[in-house]
């Protein structure tokens, strides 16, 4: 599903755990961290961003567990 959010508020959304930018990944509709030391992505439901580190998924033990 992909995600739907106007550029202009992409581009004023930052990561709540450490303000780095976002990137979007339209397979998993989700918002990733671009600071690949936090790396944290979170969920967008209804083309509403949930911006809630408790509601994150920690892409770094992912990525990890996948080599």
């Amino acid at each position: 599903m992909a995600v739907n959010l106007d550029p202009d508020l992409l581009s004023i959304l930052v990561c709540p755990k450490c303000r780095s930018e976002f990137r979007v990944d339209d397979e998993a509709s989700e918002l990733v961290c671009t600071n690949a030391s936090c790396g944290l992505a979170y969920p967008v439901r209804d083309d509403i961003p949930v911006l809630l580190i408790d509601e994150a998924r920690d892409t770094r033990e992912t990525a990890s567990t996948e080599g």
